[in-house]
């Protein structure tokens, strides 16, 4: 899962200061799945990982859309008032979930996976950021709202769903009436 993590910068300095206050950050969570071609866009952050591979390093990266990181789909989304998902985990954050994963390849997951460090730069020995996911917390009464109707898959919508089935309906009507009038043919 990516993050995208946006602070209204007229009311707060940085990002720091707004994880302090309700409502403080907001976040677009992108599931990603392995696929198998690289997803250009997410070249433009990988090609920066030699900069950042420490806890506590930064670096600039040039502008570049952030819309193409997210699925096709923005329509279709959760949200709900959540929590940081790391230490300390502040009650602070609007979350935006997009339930349509976006596909990098196996190489690309990988350079995330081996080129990142807990630890800082000056610790004897590097500890891999690995197991850095928070378990799914209870909701404490707290709604999780849908962009599209419950029930519906959450990346095809009713429309798509409703024409395939009356194509492929149609499609086994049109295959029965050529057997059977192929059948009467023969006779």
């Amino acid at each position: 899962q990516m993050h995208v993590v946006h602070f209204d910068s007229e009311r707060f300095a940085d990002a720091s200061e707004a994880q302090h206050h309700e409502g403080g950050l907001a976040v677009l969570g992108v599931l990603l799945e392995v696929g198998a071609d690289p997803h250009p866009a997410y070249d433009n952050i990988l090609r920066h990982l030699g900069s950042i591979r420490y806890a506590g390093q930064k670096t600039s990266i040039p502008s570049f859309s952030v819309r193409e990181l997210l699925p096709p789909r923005l329509d279709r989304y959760y949200r709900y008032n959540g929590s940081l998902t790391t230490p300390p985990c502040y009650q602070s954050v609007l979350w935006t979930l997009f339930p349509q994963p976006v596909s990098i390849s196996r190489e690309q997951l990988e350079q995330l996976q081996g080129s990142l460090y807990s630890t800082e730069e000056t610790e004897p020995q590097p500890q891999p950021l690995v197991d850095n996911f928070r378990a799914p917390q209870e909701l404490n009464q707290r709604p999780v709202l849908s962009s599209f109707p419950r029930g519906d898959p959450p990346w095809c919508p009713t429309g798509e769903v409703i024409a395939i089935i009356f194509g492929a309906v149609a499609g086994c009507v049109g295959l029965f009436l050529a057997v059977h009038f192929g059948a009467k043919r023969m006779r």
